[in-house]
């Protein structure tokens, strides 16, 4: 996906907030959070007894007023569980933005997702988010984010599911250890052109620690983090936003390369820098980032 279409399709994925499906105070308190995207969780949160009622509670309130006005994200148990194609149908029925597939573990659970879909009728609005959270997932990361290579396509993101891949792996939760595995994801999402997020920061009372983790996925290239707690929106969506120097540094470089002389030119010089297109390419989707950062805060106010 070249830089036009990723800057066509730009969205904020700062902030990307867990809800269980099973606690109606969350759900409608997300209405009033500034968080970029909610994952209205029926799988890992909601107890075997209690799917159904959290499946029928969560179509109730996605199909109110009450909804909340950010990207809405519905995560059902895997089509392999019981529980799986059912929620499949209600969540296609509960108008979401995207369906989020737990335990993915190669490019075939997303096809049959997909295909599914299509025979429910699903209009192509309807995305796929993916669950990178086995060994299977990590080893098949290039194919599966490769079904996202089309912009016409479903798959449109994928989530690192670190404690899943702690528990898997039987390795540490140390952000050290967990590295490498989360490069493979965020490597196979931009070959892809599609989005990444981060797992979440399980210590939600320490924000120093949420602002590290935070700090630490944007390096490695993430677009967002997911969350377990309001609490932790603030720092995620500060942490994740292109900086004021960050602005000022692509606006220079946008604004050498729109010259006249520069019209036909590869490499400029800029504040004793050597520049390529590519430097362009990445500062004008960070000016697209910068924008939406912006009407997101002018929303809130």
């Amino acid at each position: 996906m070249n830089a036009t279409m990723r800057i066509a399709s730009f969205k904020l994925r700062r902030s990307v907030l867990y809800c269980p499906a099973s606690n109606p105070k969350a759900m409608e308190k997300t209405g009033s959070l500034n968080c970029d995207a909610v994952i209205f969780d029926l799988e890992d949160s909601v107890a075997p007894a209690e799917k159904a009622a959290a499946r029928e509670r969560l179509r109730a309130f996605l199909l109110s007023d009450a909804r909340p006005s950010c990207e809405t994200v519905v995560r059902i148990n895997a089509l392999s569980s019981e529980w799986g194609a059912d929620d499949l149908i209600a969540a296609r029925g509960m108008k979401p933005d995207a369906i989020l597939l737990p335990k993915v573990n190669g490019p075939s659970d997303i096809l049959s997702a997909d295909e599914a879909l299509d025979e429910m009728d699903a209009p192509p609005t309807l995305k796929l988010w993916a669950m990178m959270e086995t060994p299977q997932a990590l080893i098949n990361a290039g194919p599966i984010a490769a079904l996202g290579s089309n912009p016409a396509a479903r798959l449109d993101c994928l989530i690192a599911g670190t404690n899943d891949l702690v528990k898997e792996l039987r390795a540490s939760s140390d952000r050290d250890v967990l590295r490498p595995l989360l490069m493979q994801i965020v490597v196979a999402a931009r070959a892809a052109g599609i989005a990444a997020i981060d797992g979440v920061a399980n210590d939600f009372r320490d924000m120093n620690v949420v602002a590290r983790e935070c700090a630490e996925a944007r390096a490695m290239g993430f677009d967002g983090k997911t969350l377990i707690h309001p609490a932790q929106v603030y720092p995620a969506n500060a942490i994740f936003a292109p900086t004021a120097r960050e602005v000022m540094e692509a606006r220079e470089i946008v604004d050498i390369f729109s010259r006249p002389e520069n019209a036909d030119t590869n490499v400029v010089s800029l504040n004793g820098r050597m520049l390529e297109r590519l430097h362009l390419e990445q500062a004008e989707v960070l000016l697209a980032q910068a924008r939406a950062v912006e009407e997101a805060e002018e929303s809130e106010e």
